[in-house]
């Protein structure tokens, strides 16, 4: 037993954790759905605790009553939903849904894009602040600042799901998954997890309490969106491209999450740029 310790690790073993929490006849239900379903609960509540704070806001103007939130959650779900279907669609497989146009509403197969998800939220966000007399930009800022959770929870789904894995490496904590092919792997949605989870969550933490950053509208949304674009980006080096995609423009690196991502930043680092502090109360 001492000699197999001292043997090199050439991989880490799959935990092999059940995809499914429980069934009940035809009725499953999967961490991944588990993760969408916390992390937009977690995001409402974050965000109902960041409108009754005070010290937060310009003057201790309130940008909008907690209800609103109470009903906003189910337009955000929509959009999630929607935009996220309709974004992996047309991003990362649009040849098949073209000839299997069906496919398009199994959900339950798979298949939601970030980018497409967050237009969605956008339009959401739009519309409901539109038609409540809300500040676009603060329903934003207090909805961005929870949804890394949310995020991380479903990184960690696409881990037990085993899938959107990472690419062949020799570290040592690399992962051999059941589906990956006979090779050690990057955990790349760990990766993710950890820095469009955790990190970015601290991150909008301390300019939400310690920066007070509420007070500028758009500034906490911009280092969401430029965060989010950045940690995508970073990851994307160590994360195997979709395999109907594989690498774009004739390079062995350029993946479709990296060009998507790119926007993002440079709009995250607009909007912070550009963002300026509200000095007069406005009603809610």
């Amino acid at each position: 037993m001492s000699e197999y310790f001292l043997l090199p690790l050439a991989s880490l073993p799959f935990p092999n954790i059940n995809p499914v929490i429980v069934q009940i006849g035809p009725l499953a239900v999967h961490w991944y759905g588990v993760g969408y379903i916390v992390g937009i609960l977690f995001a409402w509540w974050y965000a109902k605790r960041l409108v009754t704070n005070t010290r937060l806001w310009p003057d201790g103007v309130l940008p909008m009553k907690p209800e609103d939130l109470d009903d906003f959650i189910v337009w955000a779900a929509i959009g999630v939903v929607l935009g996220g279907r309709t974004g992996y669609v047309l991003f990362y497989d649009l040849p098949r849904y073209i000839g299997h146009p069906l496919d398009i509403f199994a959900v339950w197969q798979g298949g939601m894009s970030f980018h497409g998800g967050l237009l969605g939220v956008i339009l959401a966000m739009t519309l409901f602040s539109l038609k409540r007399g809300i500040r676009t930009w603060s329903l934003f800022d207090v909805v961005a600042a929870g949804v890394p959770v949310g995020l991380g929870l479903v990184r960690v789904a696409n881990f037990i799901n085993s899938e959107l894995w990472g690419r062949p490496t020799d570290v040592p904590w690399a992962v051999e998954f059941p589906n990956g092919g006979p090779f050690s792997r990057h955990p790349s949605q760990l990766y993710e997890a950890l820095l469009e989870g955790l990190v970015l969550f601290l991150v909008l933490r301390i300019l939400t309490h310690s920066r007070l950053k509420l007070k500028t509208p758009r500034f906490v949304g911009g280092a969401f969106i430029c965060g989010y674009g950045l940690s995508r980006i970073f990851v994307e080096f160590f994360r195997e491209p979709d395999q109907q995609l594989g690498y774009l423009l004739g390079t062995n690196w350029l993946t479709m999450g990296m060009i998507l991502s790119t926007p993002m930043v440079l709009a995250g680092i607009w909007a912070m740029v550009t963002a300026k502090p509200v000095t007069q109360p406005q009603p809610a």
